[in-house]
């Protein structure tokens, strides 16, 4: 469109130039309009609701003067034509009307008297300038002649009211509907002008051509999205200005032409004394504008101080350059700085090197416009007296249209100190001082972070249990804060130490192997000394002294290792470290790789072994006190393994339990022990024989059957097997286990409630229990020399088996002082070292014909005649120690 009245624009010129009377000049000017018309039509359908009614009524003034020109073409009169070309003039400024917001919350009365100040303006002025021009204009009415310039000035004042008042989405269009205004007066000059013979006749043409121009480039720049409604109340600038301005230039022209001779007309007299009053009443509107607006900041101010005085935190405000400009709040108690003290100071400066990226990076990030990372944060400012205090930076966000930055600060010392203290107490060992065991695993996961973590020491005090038993825990209090020196004075400066708990310590050492190794073994010498303990007052007194050392466990750490499996390594090797004999370290490579390698091939091995029959049993006899005699057998499985040695009973159990071998073991041992006694019972022996029996075989359902299978093949009477089974088993079964414990009962076995009072049985539970012996655990009878407590357990257990109907048998009998305080409490059937060790089948017989019964003496001077014989309560052989004969 631009293009297409460009065009008409050049021709109707070079046309006017060619011929001045040609009417193809007006009928460019008709076409021009038509199409702008079309243009402009199209762009009000374009847009939504009201927004497209502006450009629908500039298509209508378009086309009021495109009538008018052919009108003129026709050559018919000439008032008609001027007449609707006029007719389009108001268009403009129903069409500025419908650009302007709805709402302008009281500014719509000052740009309406700035219109109006303007119009006055441009008309006096018009009027002392074309005073002679419009004179000499001949063939129009006055009045006519007289509303061209009149119409001028008003479009000039409707465009500048346009582009003041618009939204400022709207601004660009309203600036193209200020150009089409003032070339709409200028052609409504230049038709009176070439009228006069003042001006080609070519030159009105051309101006409505760029009329039409402007207003299609306007409707172009209107966006099709209506814009936001601000709550901007500030009074517009460029209206005033520009009509200030005009009314100062008209006033100052009448000035000029009175003292040039010519004094003002009676209308231009008026239109100057109007002009004075509406500049005036604007200047009145201004001042009180003023005075509104700066009571609303004054109060906005006050407001705004109030709010930030009334809360605990500073607000800072910097400059471009990271400057304090402004702040507010409680200053001198939060920061330890005057308002005055802080002015123009670079607050990065009073900032602990540490935390001045903090500021950097909040600041960089408010002027990106983009989400401030990582507050609220912490930082240490110092204050005026050099002392650092902890601020929390809670907000920041830009201050104004610049670089300038906001920033709300608070100070926490205290809560920093209280929260330092807190955490101190929770990663803090209150005995020692040295981090404790939640401290020393987030040490450790923040090593095997690192490329080169270290290696794990782990330290256990050997003998520490005796100084707690003996002297009393604050004694081993004291022995536990005195490792911890000399652990800490053992360390380098590196090294984190701290306690796990009880007597255990760490080390996390960032060293290699040899390096960590060689501390160990400095950690080990520290450690082994002699201690007597101190008085509660640190003085010594006389006292026993005890032997205390320290055994180490070391493990390596590997980069992105478990710390889990790094402690479990190092235990590991703390553990060889013990078995090892203690006071020593071990690594948990020697550790790892012989236990590892023990437990594989004993777990290869031991299935064949039970199949092979490549395992033994040794037999450890039970001797009845009154009897004076062997009464009865225990089968103990043996493995003697050809490459390892001697395998642990505890280690065999465990291992077939965890491999689901106890089973196919404990059927081994029910064949080969009830085989090794059918010939010692054939041969006259008044024997029982007792084999131990897991839970898990009982729980399996099998047992009743394999205990029947082994009877059967040996050809020994169920009578004299007796069958040992825990606690667990009997106190805690289901009725499958109950049903199977009554099947061997009906069987004829003897059974026997091993290691009584290591489980959990109750009185109420024991009275029903079917057993017929109880075995007292070897823990009851290694104390009951010294402790009178253990020695009154064991005669209530005594008198509790008797009272029941039950044998009453004591395991671990060693010494000879054991031997006695169970003789004195009456317990007739006792079973340990001191009396009989576990022998082969082989030599069985010798123990049983050999056997001392004068180890069953008291041990006294000459000894002392055997005790009466006591009869045991149960008459029936079967469920009873003391045999009655095959």
């Amino acid at each position: 469109m631009p293009v297409l009245l460009g065009v008409l624009a050049l021709a109707a010129a070079l046309l006017a130039a060619i011929a001045p009377a040609s009417r193809l000049v007006p009928l460019c000017v008709a076409a021009g309009g038509l199409a702008a018309a079309a243009a402009l039509d199209r762009t009000g359908a374009r847009l939504p609701g009201r927004r497209g009614l502006p450009w629908r009524f500039m298509a209508l003034g378009a086309v009021l003067l495109a009538g008018g020109q052919v009108l003129a073409a026709a050559g018919g009169p000439v008032e008609p034509g001027a007449l609707l070309a006029l007719a389009g003039v108001p268009v403009p400024v129903v069409a500025v009307a419908l650009l302007l917001p709805r709402r302008r919350r009281g500014l719509g009365s000052r740009v309406a008297l700035d219109g109006a100040v303007l119009t006055v303006a441009v008309v006096l002025a018009g009027s002392l300038m074309l005073a002679d021009v419009l004179a000499a204009v001949d063939g129009l009415p006055r009045g006519l002649v007289a509303a061209y310039p009149l119409l001028g000035a008003v479009l000039c004042g409707v465009g500048v009211v346009a582009v003041t008042a618009v939204a400022p989405p709207r601004r660009r269009a309203a600036g193209w509907v200020l150009a089409a205004c003032t070339a709409m007066a200028a052609a409504a000059t230049a038709d009176l002008l070439a009228a006069a013979g003042a001006a080609p006749t070519g030159l009105p043409a051309v101006l409505w051509l760029a009329v039409l121009a402007a207003t299609v480039a306007g409707a172009a720049a209107d966006p099709p999205r209506p814009p936001a409604v601000g709550r901007d109340v500030a009074v517009p600038l460029r209206g005033v200005v520009v009509a200030t301005g005009l009314a100062h230039a008209a006033l100052l022209l009448v000035v000029l032409h009175a003292l040039a001779g010519r004094p003002p007309a009676p209308h231009e007299a008026g239109a100057a004394a109007l002009l004075v009053v509406l500049s005036a009443w604007r200047a009145a509107l201004w001042a009180a504008d003023n005075r509104r607006v700066t009571r609303r900041l004054q109060r906005t101010e006050s407001y705004f101080r109030a709010l930030l005085h009334s809360g605990d935190a500073v607000t800072v405000v910097l400059d471009d350059g990271g400057r304090v400009g402004w702040v507010s709040g409680p200053v001198e108690d939060q920061l330890g700085w005057t308002e005055p003290d802080l002015a123009a100071r670079a607050l990065e400066a009073l900032l602990h090197p540490d935390d001045r990226g903090l500021v950097r990076r909040v600041r960089a990030a408010v002027a990106a416009g983009a989400p401030v990372p990582g507050l609220p944060a912490a930082v240490r400012l110092r204050s005026r007296s050099g002392h650092w205090r902890d601020l929390e930076v809670s907000g920041a966000a830009r201050a104004g249209r610049g670089d300038g930055v906001v920033l709300h600060l608070r100070d926490v010392s205290d809560r920093r100190s209280t929260q330092r203290e807190l955490e101190r107490l929770a990663f803090t060992d209150f005995l020692t001082g040295l981090p404790n065991r939640a401290r020393f695993m987030a040490a450790l996961e923040e090593a095997v972070l690192r490329p080169d973590p270290g290696c794990l020491l782990l330290v256990d005090l050997d003998g520490f249990k005796a100084v707690n038993d003996v002297a009393g825990h604050d004694a081993g209090d004291r022995l536990l804060a005195t490792v911890a020196d000399q652990l800490r004075s053992a360390a380098r400066e590196d090294d984190v130490v701290a306690r796990l708990g009880g007597d255990e310590f760490a080390l996390l050492v960032p060293a290699d192997r040899e390096e960590a190794a060689g501390l160990a073994e400095r950690l080990v010498l520290v450690l082994d000394q002699a201690h007597r303990p101190a008085a509660p007052d640190g003085s010594r007194q006389p006292g026993p002294v005890f032997a205390v050392s320290g055994s180490v466990g070391l493990a390596e750490i590997l980069p992105g290792d478990d710390p889990t499996e790094a402690v479990r390594r190092a235990d590991l090797a703390l553990r060889t470290a013990k078995a090892a004999g203690k006071n020593c370290m071990r690594t948990s490579g020697e550790a790892l790789d012989r236990a590892v390698s023990r437990r594989a091939r004993l777990a290869q091995d031991l299935p064949g072994a039970i199949e092979e029959g490549r395992l033994g049993l040794a037999f450890q006899p039970v001797v009845g006190v009154h009897e004076r005699r062997v009464l009865g057998v225990e089968a103990l499985v043996r493995w003697e393994h050809p490459v390892l040695g001697a395998v642990p009973a505890d280690e065999l159990v465990s291992l077939a339990e965890d491999d689901g071998l106890v089973v196919a073991l404990e059927r081994w041992v029910l064949g080969a022990a009830t085989a090794a006694m059918a010939p010692l019972l054939a041969a006259g022996q008044d024997l029982q024989l007792g084999v131990n029996v897991s839970v898990r075989h009982l729980q399996a359902g099998c047992l009743v059957a394999d205990v029947a299978h082994a009877l059967a093949a040996s050809g020994m009477p169920p009578h004299r097997l007796m069958l040992e089974i825990t606690e667990s088993a009997l106190m805690g079964g289901d009725d499958r286990t109950d049903g199977d414990i009554a099947a061997l009962r009906e069987l004829g076995c003897v059974l026997s409630l091993d290691d009584f009072g290591k489980g959990y049985s109750t009185l109420a539970r024991l009275a029903r229990v079917p057993v017929d012996v109880l075995k007292m655990d070897r823990a009851f009878v290694a104390h009951i020399e010294d402790d009178p407590r253990t020695r009154a357990l064991v005669a209530g257990v005594v008198d509790l088996g008797r009272t029941l109907g039950m044998d009453v048998v004591a395991e671990g009998v060693e010494t000879a002082g054991q031997l006695a305080a169970l003789r004195a409490l009456d317990c007739r059937f006792l079973q340990g070292w001191l009396l009989a060790r576990p022998v082969p089948a082989e030599e069985l017989p010798a123990l049983l014909d050999g056997f001392d019964a004068t180890l069953l003496d008291p041990a006294v001077p000459g000894g002392a005649a055997p005790g009466p014989e006591v009869r045991p309560i149960h008459e029936d052989p079967t469920v009873h120690l003391v045999g009655r004969g095959g």
